[in-house]
C-alpha cells in the first residue's frame, strides 16, 4: 500500500522517505594554547601567547547574526582552568588572546572520494566580510589581543596546545 500524503491522495510520497539535508553553518575549531602564531612568507603576521587559537570556517548559508553568535560564545566559554584546576574560566576572564586563522577546508566533504571537494565552503566575497565581523566582534565583546592570519593566504600555523583542549563549534548546534 502507498503512503497516503498531506493531500489525501494515493501516490509516492518521496520527500517522506530521505531525510532532510543537515544545515551547515558557520563553525570554528577552538584550541586552548600556550601560544600561537601565524606566518607568512617567512614573516610572522600575528601572535598570541596564552588564549584561543581559532580555525574558522564558513559557508553559504552564513550571515552576520553566526558570526556574531559564534563570537559571543568564542569569548565566554569557560574553558581555562580556575584555581582549583577547573575549566570555569572564559579567554576574557584570564585575559589572553586569541588568534583568528581562516580555515576553509573545515567543509571538506570526503564521502565517496580520496580526494576531499570543498564545495559547502563559501566563496571569497561571502567568506572573508564574515571573518572580519567574527574578528571585530571578539574585539567588541572586550578581548585586547585578536590577532588574525590573511585570508587566502597559504599560511603556517604555529600551535602549542594547553591541555589539550580542542572544542569543535557549529552554529546550527548552538
Amino acid at each position: 500500500m502507498q503512503p497516503r500524503c498531506s493531500n489525501g491522495r494515493k501516490r509516492l510520497c518521496i520527500a517522506a522517505t530521505f531525510e532532510p539535508a543537515k544545515i551547515l553553518l558557520m563553525r570554528a575549531l577552538l584550541q586552548r594554547v600556550t601560544s600561537g602564531a601565524v606566518t607568512i612568507d617567512g614573516a610572522v603576521h600575528g601572535q598570541i601567547a596564552h588564549g584561543l587559537v581559532v580555525l574558522l570556517g564558513v559557508t553559504h548559508e552564513d550571515t552576520t547574526t553566526q558570526a556574531d553568535l559564534l563570537a559571543r560564545k568564542t569569548a565566554t566559554l569557560r574553558i581555562f582552568d580556575d584555581g582549583a584546576g577547573k575549566m570555569n574560566l572564559s579567554v576574557l576572564d584570564v585575559g589572553g588572546g586569541v588568534l583568528v586563522v581562516s580555515q576553509f577546508t573545515l567543509y571538506a566533504n570526503v564521502k565517496g572520494a580520496r580526494r576531499p571537494d570543498f564545495m559547502a565552503a563559501a566563496k571569497p566575497d561571502v567568506a572573508a566580510p564574515l571573518v572580519d565581523r567574527y574578528v571585530a566582534q571578539l574585539r567588541a565583546a572586550g578581548i585586547e589581543r585578536v590577532e588574525t592570519g590573511v585570508f587566502g593566504a597559504m599560511m603556517a600555523v604555529t600551535i602549542q596546545n594547553d591541555g589539550p583542549v580542542t572544542i569543535w563549534l557549529d552554529t546550527a548546534e548552538l
